[in-house]
């Protein structure tokens, strides 16, 4: 949840909060907690008394979703500033193809808690890098993608485009641009080896429609997750996608091998 007048973000949850608390303390600027969960931030509240900093321990956790607009804020709230989205420029992309840097490209994903698990993810398998669109199709950093990162924010760089088909285009023969699809001609499983010793940027597409045709053009190789469920051979219901928080782990793990 937004708070406009003091351009601040609330970030809730036990483990993204703690995670603020060790990896990046400075962001916080407000701090509000249960009775229960006091113990847990006695060093955080030592720390920004020091820094003069307020903290409170609220009597009434129904103060805690007013703070943050969501009843699963796990007993802690923090306020930090609103987090800054920086442009992606051709300085960063290069960056990324000379160390051999993979990104996660989201084309359309709207749901916060799919952004959210899919930062986890990333940041679970190593791959610091995720680019969104300026569009408002797509979800961006909320409380509820914070909360879902489980920490996770604190190790990616979030960066923003205009347009993606510019982007992968501009990108051609810098890195290998690779699309996920329902279609793809390869599976999941040769990322690696497609991969090996170049940087990539992978696009996931939106949760009801995939990548849009223009993303399509653009990319070097399309891939799929191999299927392996019920009704191919006509028994039971055709199970044939995954959702897109899912399907980015499978993709983060392989890129990781």
């Amino acid at each position: 949840m937004k708070n406009t007048e003091r351009n601040e973000l609330a970030v809730c949850g036990f483990a993204a909060v703690k995670t603020l608390e060790k990896v990046n303390p400075q962001k916080i600027q407000r701090l509000y907690f249960t009775e229960e969960l006091a113990p847990k931030f006695g060093g955080l509240c030592k720390k920004l008394a020091s820094e003069k900093k307020p903290y409170n321990q609220v009597s009434d956790s129904r103060e805690l979703e007013r703070l943050c607009g969501s009843v699963h804020h796990q007993g802690v709230v923090a306020m930090i500033a609103m987090p800054e989205i920086l442009p992606l420029t051709k300085t960063i992309t290069s960056s990324w193809a000379d160390k051999n840097e993979h990104a996660i490209l989201l084309d359309r994903v709207g749901n916060a808690n799919n952004l959210g698990a899919i930062v986890r993810s990333a940041a679970f398998f190593g791959i610091k890098n995720i680019v969104i669109p300026l569009d408002e199709a797509q979800s961006s950093v909320t409380t509820s993608s914070y909360r879902v990162a489980e920490g996770g924010m604190e190790f990616v760089n979030v960066y923003s485009i205009k347009s993606i088909p510019y982007l992968l285009s501009d990108m051609k023969g810098r890195m290998l641009r690779i699309g996920t699809a329902m279609d793809g001609k390869h599976s999941t499983q040769e990322l690696s080896k497609i991969t090996e010793g170049k940087a990539s940027i992978i696009v996931l597409g939106n949760e009801e429609h995939g990548i849009s045709d223009d993303v399509r053009k653009n990319c070097d190789f399309l891939v799929s997750i191999p299927y392996r469920g019920p009704g191919k051979d006509g028994n039971g219901p055709v199970i044939d996608s995954l959702n897109v928080a899912q399907a980015a782990s499978i993709v983060c793990y392989e890129l990781s091998n």
